[in-house]
Parts: structure tokens; sequence; C-alpha cells
């Protein structure tokens, strides 16, 4: 019997996941990707001995990572060497002063009582609520394909919808238990990113603080790309083609299927697509105005999530005082926020954050060296230059070196700045985006844009622009659904053929 043939559009974390799941499941696979290696926003590069990961620093829900690479036979261990940061991270406060945030429960309740009495039993309770939210929501929510109302007619979410706190916001949630300034900017950091203010994110999204406090925040010793290196294994040894250099330029159609994917390099066909690029630039640049799901107005009211400025740094010498994930709050929190969310602009005084990885692992950086990461999240849509960028990393650098103590711009052998254009340059990113859409209750589950096409019937999307949402273990879950909804169906097309 001859096999169902896939192509999947681009290699990032989602691209690859669905590939190697799709191969699995019988499909003959072909990756096409358009840049020179696989692992899209987590790409790395080596420059002056120093080797950088391009995007994604954190290594949050080890579980989901463990769960693909089980699926397949393997552990996190068969790949690459994961340990627990100590402490998680540091966040340096308005008064210059840096807080270590331990990944030991006990010291971070005691961290907690420092700052206010009473609050570690609040911080149980908040987490033990979080949990639950984290259960449901991981093991349950995100592995729902998002395409109709009837998939979340489950007991098991019914009883708990009002656990899950989906109608209260993040604000009015981590208010009821504590109010301490700092303790409140802890508990509201991981939703920066998310797209939307505290005011404005569904307090589901706490199961972000359970991710960070419970589980822990860990490190794949080699660097971040040593996850896409386990993807890539997994997926050719399943058979999965990966092709570089190849970039999507347009699908041709037919009687409402896609019978012809071009690249710049010839043509390529097969039984069904995944779009795991940039699903705005597919749906909107790759196919013909009539096969569209979306029209214009649709994806220019989409809410985004940021965008960022992005710096990487090779310094001739090691810099005291930094941890491995170093959060720079020094500035206040909510107005830099309302700059990025209410009133799109650039930030004055930017909040930034800083990834020291050479802190754990020397293998990054050559010996007595530092490589730094400095990312400061902006609005998506604005349009920088080279002026903009040196401004804004001259205003941070300042800052790291008053908090270190120490001098650093004339110890920099390697600069590299990325923005806006880079993104989209590279992954036709929308609006520059680098987080996706912003998860506001309105763009949840079945409100995302869809994972089937709505007018292709061989065309399916994964990746951050679609359920569950951005972040790499979304994304890993993200193509293991669009897999499974794509073996489901065509199982019923042959059954019924």
């Amino acid at each position: 019997m001859t096999k169902q043939t896939a192509i999947v559009i681009g290699s990032g974390v989602a691209g690859l996941s669905a590939a190697a799941y799709l191969a699995k499941a019988g499909f003959e696979v072909k990756v096409l990707e358009k840049n020179s290696m696989p692992g899209g926003r987590a790409r790395k590069f080596e420059a002056e001995g120093f080797m950088f990961d391009m995007g994604p620093s954190w290594y949050w829900m080890p579980d989901v990572f463990e769960k693909f690479y089980a699926d397949f036979g393997y552990t996190t261990k068969d790949f690459y060497d994961l340990i627990r940061l100590e402490p998680s991270y540091q966040i340096v406060g308005k008064d210059g002063v840096g807080v270590d945030i331990p990944a030991n429960m006990d010291e971070l309740e005691q961290l907690f009582e420092r700052f206010e009495p009473g609050s570690s039993l609040k911080l149980r309770q908040f987490l033990k609520e979080a949990a639950y939210k984290y259960d449901v929501g991981i093991n349950d929510l995100v592995y729902k394909p998002g395409l109709s109302l009837s998939e979340f007619a489950d007991i098991r979410l019914l009883k708990g919808l009002l656990k899950m706190d989906v109608l209260t916001s993040m604000k009015k949630h981590v208010r009821q238990f504590v109010s301490h300034p700092f303790l409140l900017e802890l508990l509201e950091f991981p939703i920066l990113f998310l797209g939307a203010l505290p005011k404005n994110t569904p307090a589901l999204y706490s199961l972000m603080n359970y991710a960070d406090m419970a589980l822990g925040t860990w490190y794949p010793m080699g660097g971040m790309h040593k996850i896409i290196e386990a993807f890539v294994s997994i997926a050719k040894q399943q058979g999965v083609t990966l092709l570089m250099n190849e970039e999507v330029i347009g699908c041709k159609t037919n009687q409402g299927k896609i019978v012809a994917v071009q690249t710049v390099n010839g043509t390529y066909h097969a039984d069904v697509i995944v779009g795991a690029g940039d699903y705005h630039h597919i749906d909107q640049q790759l196919l013909p105005v009539e096969d569209r799901s979306y029209t214009p107005k649709y994806w220019d009211n989409r809410k985004m999530a940021p965008s960022c400025l992005l710096y990487y740094i090779g310094v001739n010498k090691r810099i005291p005082n930094l941890r491995h994930h170093n959060l720079f709050f020094d500035t206040d929190f909510m107005h830099h926020a309302e700059q990025i969310y209410t009133m799109p602009n650039w930030p004055d005084q930017p909040l930034f954050y800083v990834s020291a990885p050479s802190v754990t692992d020397n293998s990054v950086a050559p010996s007595g060296s530092e490589n730094l990461f400095l990312l400061i999240p902006v609005a998506p849509g604005l349009v920088e230059d080279e002026n903009i960028k040196e401004k804004y990393f001259q205003q941070i650098i300042s800052r790291i070196e008053q908090f270190t103590g120490t001098t650093i711009k004339e110890h920099i052998v390697y600069k590299r700045a990325y923005g806006f254009t880079d993104f989209v340059t590279d992954y036709h990113a929308f609006k520059g985006n680098a987080y996706g859409l912003a998860n506001t209750l309105d763009q949840t589950a079945i409100l995302k844009p869809r994972m089937k096409s709505k007018r292709i019937s061989n065309l399916y999307y994964t990746g951050q622009l679609t359920v569950p949402g951005p972040g790499l273990p979304p994304s890993v879950i993200s193509g293991n659904v669009v897999s499974g909804l794509i073996a489901h169906e065509f199982k019923k097309q042959q059954t019924h053929s």
C-alpha cells in the first residue's frame, strides 16, 4: 500500500514535532525550511568562539519534553544533560538590589515571608490552585485541536471551569494572595510575554507560576539548541526528510486542495500540507485570495504578544553578580507594560532580561569570557533602525554595568543586534512578533486561528499562532495535536474510500 505523503512548511519546534509524529503515524514526510539550519526561532549561531542560542532561553515544563521523547522510545537524558538551575533566576528591583528566586520551595516560602509576613501560606494555596490549572490545562485543554466547542464538553473540564479562573483576571487573582509590590511583580512577570496586561489576562495562566516555582527552571547543557538537535534526530529516525534553503513561495490549489507547493528551487506534491511557519504569511501570502481562511481585517484586529530587541554579546571577561537568568525590573513595571499593550510606543525606561548561560555552561564561551543574551520586550509593529537599536543597547548595558559594578562596554569582542525587521526577514513574522498572539480570553482555544484551514481540505496549521499558543512546550504539543488530527481524518477518509 502506498504511503500517504506530507509536507511540513517550517522546521521550528512545532514543525519538527508534527513531522516526527506524522512519520510515526505512517506518513512519508518532507520538511521545507527557508533558512540554512533547522530550529526556527530556536536556531543557534557561533561567532568568535561563542555559541549563541538565537531565541528561547527558558526551559520550563520539562514534563512536556519528556513526554515527546517517551513517545519515540527515549528519555531526555538520551539527548542532553538537563540540570535544574539554582537559583531559578534573579530579579533586580528598583533599589538596584538583586534578589535570587530559589528553586527550593522552603527557601522560596522564606523569601515570601521576608517581604510579607504570612504570605508563605498564601503562596502554598496559590500554587495548589495553579497546580490544578496546570494539570487540567496541560493534560486536557491544550491537547484539543480547538475546532469545536464540543471538544470541551468533558465532565472534568466542566466541573473544573470555575476552579480554572478563566473569567478572573491575573491582576485580581494574585492580589487575593499577596500585596507587596515585589511579590506582585514576581507572580505577574511570567505573563508579561503572553501579550496583555495582568488586568486583561485570564487567571488561568497562573499555571505558568506553577511551571516556574514548582516544576522549576532548567537548562540543557550545551545550549537550548540541544532540543533542536534531539528533535531533528528523532524526526530523521522516523524517516523524515529535512530540506534546508527551500523557502516556500506559493501554493497551487485546485478544487479546494493544495496540489503543489512551490519553493525557490522547485515544486513539491503531497497529500497533506502542514503550515508550521508563520500562519499569517501562509494564509495571506502563499495562498490564492479565494482560498484564504481569514481576511486582512481579521488579522489586523488580532492582539499580538510583544516583539523584542535582542542583543547577542560576547565579553572577554567574567561578569560578577549575574545569574543564568536575570530580570531587570529596576524601572516601573506597569509603565513599560502599558507602552507595549495600551499605548504602543518605544519604552522610556524599559525592563529587560539578561541570559548569561556561560554562568552555568563553559561550552558556550571561550575560557574566562561571558556569553550574554539581552532582550527588551517592545510593542509589535514598531519599526526600528540602527540608531534605535544602539540607543537601547547603550541604555541597558549601562544599567548592567551599574548593577554588576564592573565595566563591560570596552570588553565586548562580539555584538549583534536583532529586531523587528530581522523577525520579518527570517521568519515572515506577522508584525514582527516574537511571541505570537496575545493570550487574552477572546483569543483562547477555539477563538485562535484554526488548526485546520476553512477553505483547503488538505491544509493544516501548527505553531504559535494557532492552538495551544506560543512557547516551546506549547509548540511541541501543537505538533502532536495537529498530527493526531491529520492521522485521524486521513484514516477516516481511507475507511470511507
